[in-house]
Formats: C-alpha cells, sequence, structure tokens
C-alpha cells in the first residue's frame, strides 16, 4: 500500500535490505516459510508419479503399445535375415519371396500402429498430470495468505507454473517413455544379438562404450552450451521487452542509436554462444560418424570372414549388423535420460514447495459463526503488529479504535504511519503479535476469513481491473449479479456513460490491468464493483489520490452515495476529501496521537493541523 513506506509489504519485500534474515517463530508465527530449496534428487519424482497413477487405464495402454513396438523394432532385423537367407536364394519360389515380404510388412503395420498408440497415450498422460499438478498448484496458492507472496516472488512462482510443469510434461510424455523404450529394445537387443552371433556379440558389447563415451562427453558439453545460448536468447527477449516498453522514454531523450548499439551487442553474444554449440555438435557428429561407421565395417569385415568360412549366413550378418544398430542407439538414448530425470526432479521438487506450503491465515476447526444480520462494527484492542519480513518494526503500536455501525472513520498520517496496516488486518489477511480484533463482537481469529470478507468491501487506490470484458469486473464482488443490477450500480458510481459508450458494452474488453480505460474510469469501475458487493463495511484506501480533479470529483460523488448506510473506514492523503468524516484519526508510528472531528483536531493545533496546513497552504 501506497502509505506504508516503512512497514507495509509494497516497501519492504519487493526490495529486501540485502542481509534481511527470515522471520523467526517467536517474532511472527508463520506457517508460510520462503520456499525451501532442495538437494539435487530423483525423490520429488514421487509427486509425479503418484499424480500419474491416477490413470492406470492410460498407463496399461501406453505400456502395452511400448512393448509391441519394442518386439515390432527387434523384428525387422530378424525378419531380414529370413529374406536374405530365403527369399533371396535363387530357388525361392515367387510365392516364398512375396510370404517373406508380406511378414515384413506386417511387421511395418504394427509397428506404426503401436507407435501411433503409444505416442497419444504417453502424450495424454504427460498433458493431464501437468493439468492436474497444475490445478493443485494453483488451488493452494489461492488459499496462501498475502505474507507468503511477500517472501516469494510471484514471478517466479508464475516461472514454475509455466517452465517447470513444461519439464514435466516432457518427463511424463517423453522421457520416461523413451527410458522404457530403449530399455526394452536394449536388453531384448542383446539377447537377439546373443541367439544370432555370440562370438560376435561379446566383441560388439566391447566396442559399445567406445562409441557411446564420446556421445556422453560431448552430450554433455553440448548441454551446458545449450543452458548458456538458451540465457542469451532471454537476454534478447528481455532487452525487446524493456525497450519497447519504454519506447516513449527512449525517444523522448534521443537514444535510438545508443539503444540499437546496445541491442547489437546482446545479438553477437547469442550469435557467439550458437557458435559454440554449433561447432561442438558438428565435433560430435564427425566423430560419432567415424566410431558408429567404422564400427559397422569392422562388424561386417569379421562377418564377411565368418559368412566366408561357412560359419553364418548372409542374413544373420545383415540381421546383426542392424540390431547392433538399435541397440547402440538405445544405450546411447540411455545415457541421457538421467540429465532427464534430474531436471524433471528439480521442476517437480520446485511445484511440490508450492503444493506444500500451508496458510498462515486458515478457517479454525470449528469457526464461530457472525452474527446475522451483520451490524457493521469493528474492534481493535491493544494491537501490536510487525510484517512478516520486517520484524524488528512495529507496523502498529498497542493500537485500540472502536468503530460503530455506520460510522465514517477517516484514517490518516504521514507515509508509514500504519494505515494500509490496519485494511489489512481488518480482512485478515495477517493477525497481529498481540491484542485482538472483533468484527460485530467476534475475534477474528474465531471466525471463516472467508465470511469475515464477505462483510467488506474494498475500494483501492488503483482500481485494479482482470483482463476479463467489463461485465466480469463489474460482477466480480458478486458473481450473480443480474445485468440490471450492474448498470444500476455503474449509474450511481458515475460509470453508465463511458460503459454505455464501450464498442460492445459490458461484453467489451478492458484489456490487460483495464488499459483500455482511464484511471478515472478505472477506478469508477472499482466503486462500481463495491456497491454490487453490498457489503456492511466499506474500505476506501485513498480511492481518489491519483485521478485528476474532474475525474475526482465524479469519483467522490459516487462515493458518498456508497457510503450511506454503511461503516466506512477511509484512508486519506488528501485531507480536503475526509472533512465530512464523523471521526477522524491520526496515526503516527503506529499510534493513535489524535482523534475528533476535522474543526476540532484544526483547532488543537497538532499534527493533523500541521498536516492541513501544509496541503491548504499548497492547495492556495
Amino acid at each position: 500500500m501506497h502509505q506504508e513506506a516503512a512497514h507495509s509489504p509494497a516497501a519492504s519485500d519487493k526490495t529486501p535490505d540485502a542481509g534481511a534474515q527470515p522471520v523467526s517463530a517467536a517474532a511472527a508465527p508463520r506457517a508460510e516459510a520462503e520456499i525451501p530449496r532442495r538437494g539435487r534428487s530423483l525423490a520429488p519424482l514421487r509427486m509425479v508419479f503418484a499424480t500419474t497413477l491416477a490413470y492406470p487405464r492410460q498407463i496399461a495402454l501406453a505400456l502395452t503399445a511400448l512393448v509391441i513396438t519394442s518386439a515390432a523394432t527387434l523384428a525387422i532385423p530378424y525378419r531380414f535375415k529370413v529374406i536374405i537367407d530365403r527369399a533371396f536364394n535363387q530357388a525361392a519360389s515367387p510365392a516364398e519371396i512375396g510370404r517373406a515380404f508380406e511378414y515384413l510388412l506386417m511387421i511395418v503395420v504394427i509397428l506404426g500402429i503401436g507407435t501411433a498408440l503409444r505416442f497419444y497415450f504417453v502424450s495424454w498422460l504427460g498433458e493431464r498430470v501437468v493439468a492436474d499438478i497444475r490445478l493443485k498448484v494453483q488451488e493452494n496458492l489461492l488459499r496462501l495468505s498475502p505474507g507468503f507472496y511477500e517472501v516469494n516472488s510471484p514471478k517466479e512462482i508464475s516461472s514454475r507454473m509455466t517452465s517447470d510443469t513444461a519439464i514435466i510434461e516432457n518427463l511424463v510424455g517423453t522421457t520416461v517413455s523413451v527410458a522404457l523404450r530403449n530399455a526394452l529394445t536394449a536388453i531384448g537387443g542383446i539377447g537377439l544379438l546373443l541367439f544370432l552371433a555370440p562370438s560376435l556379440t561379446l566383441g560388439l558389447l566391447i566396442g559399445i562404450p567406445l562409441v557411446i563415451a564420446p556421445i556422453v562427453y560431448f552430450g554433455r558439453r553440448i548441454r551446458a552450451v545449450s543452458r548458456s545460448s538458451q540465457d542469451r536468447i532471454a537476454d534478447v527477449g528481455a532487452y525487446v521487452t524493456e525497450v519497447l516498453s519504454a519506447m516513449k522514454i527512449v525517444q523522448s531523450f534521443g537514444q535510438e542509436q545508443r539503444e540499437g548499439e546496445r541491442f547489437a551487442r546482446v545479438v553477437e553474444n547469442t550469435f557467439e554462444t550458437a557458435r559454440r554449440r554449433i561447432l561442438l555438435r558438428a565435433a560430435m557428429t564427425a566423430v560419432v560418424i567415424l566410431l558408429v561407421f567404422g564400427g559397422v565395417v569392422l562388424v561386417m569385415w569379421r562377418g564377411a570372414l565368418a559368412v566366408a568360412a561357412g560359419e553364418i549366413s548372409g542374413g544373420t550378418i545383415a540381421a546383426f549388423v542392424l540390431t547392433g544398430g538399435l541397440v547402440a542407439g538405445a544405450l546411447g538414448a540411455l545415457t541421457e535420460v538421467y540429465g532427464d530425470l534430474l531436471r524433471g526432479a528439480g521442476a517437480a521438487s520446485r511445484l511440490a514447495e508450492l503444493l506444500e506450503a500451508k496458510p498462515d491465515i486458515a478457517p479454525p476447526a470449528r469457526p464461530q459463526p457472525l452474527p446475522v444480520p451483520p451490524r457493521g462494527s469493528l474492534s481493535f484492542r491493544n494491537v501490536t503488529f510487525r510484517y512478516p519480513a520486517r520484524p524488528e518494526v512495529a507496523a502498529l503500536r498497542d493500537f485500540s479504535l472502536e468503530i460503530e455501525p455506520g460510522e465514517t472513520v477517516a484514517i490518516v498520517g504521514p507515509s508509514g504511519a500504519g494505515k494500509s496496516t490496519i485494511f489489512q488486518l481488518a480482512q485478515r489477511f495477517y493477525d497481529p503479535q498481540a491484542g485482538t480484533i472483533r468484527l460485530d463482537g467476534v475475534p477474528l481469529t474465531a471466525a471463516d476469513p472467508a465470511e469475515i470478507r464477505a462483510r467488506m468491501a474494498l475500494v483501492p487506490q488503483e482500481g485494479v481491473l482482470f483482463s476479463a470484458n467489463a461485465r466480469d469486473n463489474l460482477r466480480y464482488g458478486r458473481w450473480e449479479a443480474s445485468d440490471e443490477e450492474i448498470w444500476e450500480a455503474a449509474r450511481a458510481a458515475n460509470a453508465e456513460g463511458f460503459l454505455r459508450a464501450l464498442p460492445q458494452g459490458l461484453d467489451t474488453h478492458l484489456g490487460e490491468g483495464g488499459t483500455q480505460l482511464s484511471g478515472g474510469q478505472q477506478q469508477r469501475i472499482a466503486i462500481a464493483r463495491a456497491l454490487l458487493r453490498d457489503a456492511p463495511i466499506l474500505l476506501l484506501d485513498e480511492a481518489t489520490s491519483a485521478l485528476d480533479a474532474e475525474s475526482e470529483q465524479l469519483v467522490q460523488q459516487a462515493l458518498e452515495g456508497l457510503m450511506q448506510g454503511r461503516t466506512t473506514l477511509v484512508i486519506a492523503h488528501r485531507l480536503a476529501t475526509v472533512r465530512a468524516a464523523d471521526r477522524i484519526v491520526v496515526l503516527d508510528e503506529g499510534r493513535i496521537v489524535e482523534q475528533g472531528s476535522h474543526e476540532a483536531l484544526i483547532k488543537a493545533g497538532g499534527l493533523y493541523a500541521r498536516l492541513a496546513r501544509l496541503q491548504f497552504t499548497e492547495a492556495a
């Protein structure tokens, strides 16, 4: 909040001190700790596989298709043996040749269908598991109180919900399938090789590591450079976003050429990193081709000698070479799997941390119901509160305030006095370290937080709007509201005129953050939203401070209608807007230093009079 420079999360937690220490349990008991960092192991994958096991039918179908495709893959080299030994025999009849190739075609058809089914089911599992994890994480995130987001950056959390879940999707939908397929192919292929030519197989098993070793070496180097390349690409994106979003400043100060030169350096760094990656891939390709084809030549040489000696048939050596290639490829692919599994485990660990986070503010086991009908009284008694990220500074100190039903109370004071903290405690986004807060006589800690917030309507300093149409933004406080009720609230908030003028009326999309509307229009929508909420307690947090004079007048008129018959708490920086309040409470360093009417406080000559004198003198 804008006025809590010394104490609020906005001031203290978005730019924490480098030496800030985590809050101790004694200073501020919390269940929502900073997200812990875990070691690199495969243990976090249990969460992913537990989610996958919820779909046994798809798992069974995917495994069946996997076994069929692995068997069909190994059957192809064996059929080549049969074809070469029988169909290429001069004594073979056309019917025998046809049958040999018909069987091969049948295997190819089975392989194609099985591969398609395997791809579908493992991809389905990957997408389904990611969707389930995202839903679970978001459900838990919506339950966590604002204190959690002080310590943990929403941008980082957003990254976890996108990039980390993409890694999980690749793990379930590709990596595990690849690992199982290649493991089956390698085991079955080695068995087939031993059946075809035991002596050649022993030589091949000795040679396979010689082929795999450089692949693993170059693979690790390429992965490292690829990560660096991705970072450089991300730098390009970050630079473009930064400059384009500040284009007015760039052009106002004539910095187009300098920004072009900066961008050229970023692009050249990206190219240089890509060049190193390409060079490594080229070297690996040369080495692999040399080793693989050299190995094939040696095996065929040895096999040709065996064929000449009558030890094995030509079909056997052909099948042996094909199967050996399959086994080498499968083993090479398996060496990449562990790295992918570690990446997936890291992603799963970060998502599991979000799933395991517990809310500080949760309903008690047996919530005490709030009285019906609501009265709208609010009581603070000896409240002391420190924000979790700044336990050494008290935002409120021994604060006591009784607000009667229907009363309008203005809260004023210098920046950092604790004004916005009162609102956050009233809505039970935090619990105080000392003292009690009561709503209609019920302690907030004994009631359901959702029921507490249902009795309050907030108009923030800036009208927070969502990337949706006008209707959805207006009825956000009461989703079941009809269009007639929405228009009635818009009329009362002086918003009907510009809403009617929108291209599609209430169906007009307002853009991200309501960018298609002016600040005054956004604020009037926020007021209409609070009107639709129809709550007995109204919280106004500097509702007009960011507006021009004309917009402020329209919004002030709307607020006057909104405040009728409701208990209202008003945080005000502009003292001219709170003269008509029933009571003005003056805060300084978390304590009430004065309270009374505007006239009485002016006569008292204290802090309020000094603030008023400064403002009214400046205005004059």
